[in-house]
Order: structure tokens, then sequence, then C-alpha cells
């Protein structure tokens, strides 16, 4: 039906990026044993990574690490899925518990077809 439909408008991945839309981490993704590159939402890195410079009770680098450290641990248990949901903790600022929060690791194709992580939460897509 679609097929010889004119593309009016198409937002890629890498518009994404340069928008700040994604959060490309694909240099630490690679460090946890991925082979694609790996983008977060920016609702996921200011809900799971971000923290500020002036709290040195965790850092940025140790809570991007925990996502995709349990995002790798997951997406290998099920290796043959494009949609993984998994579970980690967090802590929220100014609070020392720990709360658990569900992310979605969405394996699907780039600008060019060749296969991309993006990590977001169960509600984006």
């Amino acid at each position: 039906m679609f097929e010889t439909t004119e593309v009016i408008y198409s937002y890629t991945r890498a518009q994404a990026i340069e928008d700040g839309v994604l959060i490309d981490v694909t240099h630490t993704a690679e460090e946890a044993g991925f082979r694609v590159p790996v983008a977060l939402t920016t609702a996921v890195w200011m809900d799971c990574v971000d923290w500020p410079i002036d709290d040195r009770s965790q850092d940025m680098e140790g809570r991007l690490w925990d996502v995709l450290y349990l995002a790798a641990f997951e997406a290998r248990r099920k290796r043959n899925s494009r949609r993984v949901v998994f579970q980690l903790l967090r802590v929220i600022r100014g609070c020392n518990q720990l709360f658990p929060v569900q992310l979605v690791l969405h394996i699907g194709g780039g600008d060019h077809g060749e296969p991309v992580i993006t990590i977001m939460q169960p509600n984006e897509d």
C-alpha cells in the first residue's frame, strides 16, 4: 500500500542524537560488551544517569555503567528478543534509599538499516 508513497519527512537517529533527544553512549557501551551503537533517551539519562557534580555520593559514570551492565546482562539472557525489559535499583537525589525502575532495551534498525540499540522507559517508543 505504501510502497509508492513519497516520504515527506523522516527524523533520523543521527538528528535525534544531534538534537539531544537521544544520548549516544556507544563508547561506554562497548566496554560493557555491546557490539552495536547504543543510545539512551533523554528521559532515561535524566532519571537514571544524571547526577549533580557537587554531590560526591555517586557519579554519572557509575550510574551509566549500572544501566549498561544490567541491560547487557538481560540482553544476553534474552538474546533472541528485539525488546528486553529489565530493572535496576537507583538512588534518587536527596534520598539514600534504593528505588526500582524498569527500562526497555530495544534493538532496531538505524538510519541505514544497521542494528542499533536504544534504552528507553517503558512508556517511550
